[in-house]
């Protein structure tokens, strides 16, 4: 959790950096592996 500080406007976007990016696209990624896993299993009948 990130506090806000009181000298930046209500505006101002925080946890916007190349590692929130980069986490994002991980579990993006991740999750798309995992649906097209059961996706695969149910088609296939494995």
């Amino acid at each position: 959790m990130q506090w806000r500080s009181a000298s930046t406007g209500p505006d101002a976007m925080r946890g916007t950096g190349d590692d929130q990016i980069s986490y994002a696209t991980g579990w993006t990624i991740s999750g798309l592996a995992t649906l097209g896993t059961i996706v695969a299993i149910w088609v296939f009948g494995i």
